[in-house]
């Protein structure tokens, strides 16, 4: 079989370094970040020092406007408006990090209690599952190290949230004050901002996960097998958190977004982010708590997910089996090299080149898909070289398949250029540059039922290319490595998460700089810049989303092999009528779960709207300039909202899982997760789609950059109000349904994994009973 050229003391060092080369790049893109300063002598939004400012010379801050102004108070209205968002933002999340906490601490008891129970809470050894000629630990052991993972997991995924969100609202205004001296300066801010959460993110995930392989080796020795089914855990922990991120912060946001847009731009005909419209501030804060916290969460559990499916796959393959550690650790390997290839393809975004005009903005983004999976297909070939035998055994169902070391490396690129290939589908779909979005703009002639038609038909057939990008990189990495493969496909797509969750943080980060401008009242020009910079913003979100879902698809059905194996299922028949009503029930779930999360958006929106009208109408001034709306009424009812409305869709997911074990047995939940995760893919794709379609069309006409758009503008025009209600509409399609379903199906897969072997001993009571 041979051994691999890269030696374990190497891997100890190389895993580590990175994680921490990652961690140091971030630090220094965030100091580059704060030297825009924010006034003289007071910097309210700095986590460092909590409002105590610098003490440069008034020289070195940012006065110099284009427009001849050296204006301070414009830049002191941008920290107040930002230090005004910042607040809103944090004690949101502190608000549902209290609710997440109870939930966390409940569910780590029942993981315990669940998995302590399959052996009675024998402390004894046992014959291990997959070779029972071997001792291996007991299952207390695994019940309680899995209740730890599972807490490491969730905190690790809250705090990259929570930092992701610190960073955005940092980097906000900063943005906007660098947009008076061009729109290169500005791109540069925020996307260095997005960077800062990027590689926090990938590294610590890292980081976290490799330091508890190494602890929990510790106790567990040569028991590879229970090691890696105890890591698990951190997936769980992982996805549980980000599922809560994801629908809470998604509620939040889209309650406020259309409660703004439909009063705000329909009825009362001011611009979007007016300082006039009360629900402006709670607009700005739901885009850093749903579309930076949640999403760096999400991100965060597929990452974790993948490892730890790759991970339990490997550890009952030759390289658990032989104790071979470099081989062993493969997945986090492929993850280290990612973060530095990502570290070299930013520098392209913020150093190698220029921005000068608007026009670059798109294209550099691009730039940076290209270029971190083109080094990363190479990292990946030098990783598959050095770090794995010529050849090995992985784990099938009950067979061991000889694999060779090039054939990992195609299953892990397959996975990487899958990914690509859905990104760019994905902007084909939702940038304003090309024709599908340019229709559904011209649609809106008629008014909002065409536009909306024209979305939806949009949204369902963006789904063709992604699905067979996906099963072609499936039936690849299953042909040469089974689920091991599938796996690891999965963690090439996500090995650049470091540059796409830059990429994907840059959008909401310049959302917020354009909303501070209009509410500073900087000039249009400066307006105009920092829209340019948020339509390639929402683009490269939906490429981001596009990422997350074929990911997720791939991440789910690795958990689901690994599921099947720990499980002890032979086969999955869907002809057998326990298999099939599952196939049936679960391909329903995505369904309605999207009914819940829709409803609370819808129900959320109807306050705000009810509230944003009764402060036009009663708020003397209010329309003229002269008085201040009541912003923190308008924070509260989508904070109390979203707290409120968050908890049935998570306890669906999360108790989906355990009452159809418990109750149905194993083969019956093989049935829910395949079926869930066969529609839930289509669903998620399709909604994100639709929705970042109808936003583009509205911001085509906004724009009026060309003379089809022209005609169909100016803001305020019939066809641009057509545009904005499509664009309410798909809001909770693209914010809260579509990127919350793909942590639907992977967290229910990965609880199945965990709980695996509770319900492989218990499971099923209906059948026994009957």
């Amino acid at each position: 079989m041979g051994a691999s050229i890269l030696s374990d003391l190497g891997t100890e060092i190389l895993i580590p370094v990175c994680a921490v080369i990652g961690i140091a790049f971030s630090l220094l893109q965030w100091v580059l970040v704060s030297k825009v300063k924010l006034s003289p002598g007071r910097d309210p939004g700095s986590p460092r020092n909590n409002g105590a400012g610098g003490t440069n010379d008034c020289a070195d801050y940012l006065i110099e406007e284009e427009e001849g102004l050296n204006d301070h108070n414009v830049v002191l209205k941008c920290a107040e408006i930002q230090s005004a968002i910042s607040e809103g933002a944090t004690s949101f999340l502190f608000t549902e990090y209290q609710y997440v906490g109870i939930f966390m601490v409940a569910f780590a008891i029942l993981i315990f209690v669940f998995l302590g129970s399959v052996e009675g809470f024998s402390t004894k050894s046992q014959p291990c599952t997959y070779d029972q000629s071997r001792i291996c630990k007991p299952a207390l052991a695994t019940a309680a190290f899995s209740t730890i993972s599972f807490l490491l997991g969730a905190v690790t995924s809250v705090v990259s949230g929570f930092l992701g969100m610190k960073i955005a609202t940092y980097a906000n205004a900063r943005t906007t004050l660098e947009a008076r001296k061009g729109v290169g300066k500005a791109f540069i801010t925020a996307f260095r901002s997005g960077a800062v959460m990027g590689f926090l993110l990938a590294a610590n995930g890292l980081l976290v996960l490799y330091i508890a392989i190494n602890l929990f080796k510790i106790y567990y020795g040569d028991d590879w097998g229970g090691l890696f089914e105890a890591i698990t855990g951190y997936g769980l922990g992982g996805s549980s958190m980000a599922l809560f991120g994801r629908v809470g912060g998604g509620i939040y946001t889209k309650a406020a977004d259309v409660g703004a847009d439909l009063v705000g731009k329909v009825e009362r005909n001011i611009p979007e982010d007016d300082p006039r419209n009360p629900a402006v501030i709670a607009d700005n804060v739901g885009d850093n708590v749903g579309d930076i916290a949640g999403m760096g969460s999400d991100l965060f559990g597929s990452y974790a997910e993948s490892s730890c499916a790759a991970l339990v796959v490997a550890s009952i393959s030759s390289f658990g089996i032989n104790h071979e550690f470099t081989p062993m650790l493969y997945p986090l390997i492929i993850s280290s090299v990612g973060i530095v290839v990502c570290l070299i393809t930013t520098l392209f975004a913020t150093d190698f080149f220029e921005i000068k005009a608007v026009k670059e903005i798109e294209p550099s983004l691009k730039r940076q898909l290209i270029i971190s999976t083109v080094l990363m297909t190479i990292g990946i070939g030098v990783v598959s070289w050095v770090a794995l035998p010529s050849s090995f055994t992985i784990f099938n169902f009950g067979d061991q398949k000889v694999v060779k070391n090039w054939q990992l490396f195609l299953c892990v690129a397959v996975g990487l250029w899958a990914g690509l290939i859905i990104g760019f589908v994905t902007e084909y779909y939702t940038s304003n540059a090309y024709s599908p979005v340019q229709d559904v703009a011209d649609s809106c002639r008629t008014g909002a039922a065409t536009n909306v038609i024209f979305g939806l038909a949009l949204g369902y057939k963006s789904c063709i290319i992604p699905i067979f990008a996906i099963a072609v990189s499936i039936f690849v990495s299953f042909s040469f490595a089974a689920m091991y493969g599938i796996a690891v496909a999965a963690l090439g797509m996500l090995s650049t998460i470091a540059t796409g969750l830059a990429i994907d943080a840059y959008g909401p980060i310049s959302d917020n700089a354009g909303g501070i401008a209009e509410m500073a009242g900087m000039s249009h020009r400066i307006r105009e810049r920092t829209d340019a910079l948020d339509a390639a913003g929402n683009t490269t979100a939906a490429i981001g989303k596009g990422f997350a879902i074929g990911s997720a698809a791939l991440v789910s059905l690795a958990l689901f092999g690994a599921f099947v194996s720990r499980a002890a299922i032979s086969t999955v028949d869907v002809l057998t009528p326990k298999v099939f009503i599952g196939l049936l029930v679960g391909a329903m779930l995505p369904y309605w779960f999207s009914a819940m999360t829709m409803k609370s958006v819808g129900s959320a929106a109807l306050k705000m709207v009810e509230e944003v009208r009764r402060q036009f109408n009663t708020i003397p001034g209010l329309m003229e300039g002269t008085a201040k709306p009541d912003y923190a009424t308008c924070v509260k009812i989508s904070t109390d909202a979203s707290i409120k409305e968050m908890i049935p869709p998570g306890a669906l997911v999360m108790l989906t899982p355990l009452v159809v074990g418990i109750f149905f047995g194993v083969e019956t939940l093989s049935g829910v997760l395949a079926g869930s995760l066969v529609s839930g893919v289509q669903i998620a794709i399709s909604a994100s789609n639709t929705g970042g379609a109808w936003d583009n069309a509205k911001k085509y006409i906004e724009a009026g950059a060309s003379e089809h758009a022209k005609t169909l503008g100016p803001k305020g025009s019939d066809p641009h109000k057509a545009a904005v209600i499509g664009d309410t509409i798909g809001d909770p399609l693209k914010d809260t349904s579509g990127p919350s379903l793909n942590i639907l199906i992977k967290l229910m897969a990965v609880e199945s994994l965990v709980f695996a072997p509770f319900f492989a001993t218990h499971g099923g009571l209906l059948f026994k009973i009957f």
